[in-house]
């Protein structure tokens, strides 16, 4: 299994939410543990549940997308990457529409999870092409570190964006937009090349 490659699919995958949870973190008046834990957990849970489910679908679809599994690797992680350095850049400055909040309504936190998860979805039909992971527990593992992964930059992204406000959310888009791109050519690479 390959693990760097679930790291960097992690990483950009948790992009969205890192942003998310900066502006949080710059827009909430009291920043506790408990609510940097809130937002972790549910960022955390929707982008290791989302792949899961893509899994699932492609599974039911797998002798005809083995056949192509790099070229939809590619084709999904550069549309994905490209339409996060899209809606980046096209954001204008976090802080010229936030307004300081005490808390987060439960509603907006789950209408923000899935929001930043979709693309974690269409991740998941090519999860187990891209990081090796040719068994059930061989995916969950790989799912499962995506939680975590994503848990630990957004209870860090709460922090973030308490001490340094709202100068990084766009920057992270960018960045894992580029992450993304960056493993979709290197899946197709090995699997036309090697």
């Amino acid at each position: 299994m390959d693990y760097f490659s679930i790291f960097g699919i992690a990483v950009g995958l948790s992009m969205d939410a890192l942003a998310v949870s900066i502006t949080n973190g710059a827009v909430t008046k009291r920043i506790t543990p408990r609510f940097a834990l809130k937002l972790a957990c549910f960022f955390g849970f929707f982008q290791a549940a989302m792949p899961t489910i893509g899994w699932l679908i492609g599974k039911a679809g797998e002798s005809i997308i083995s056949a192509v599994d790099h070229w939809i690797a590619l084709i999904l992680l550069s549309y994905i990457g490209i339409n996060m350095i899209v809606e980046a850049r096209k954001k204008k400055q976090v802080g010229e529409f936030c307004r300081r909040q005490n808390d987060i309504p439960l509603k907006t936190l789950l209408a923000l999870s899935v929001a930043t998860s979709i693309d974690a979805l269409a991740t998941g039909v090519i999860l187990p092409s891209a990081v090796g992971a040719s068994t059930a527990a061989l995916m969950a593992i790989s799912v499962l570190l995506i939680g975590l992964i994503t848990f630990i930059i957004c209870f860090a992204g709460v922090y973030i964006g308490k001490k340094f406000g709202t100068l990084c959310a766009g920057k992270a888009e960018i960045i894992g937009g580029i992450v993304l791109i960056g493993i979709g050519l290197k899946i197709f690479l090995e699997h036309t090349f090697f």
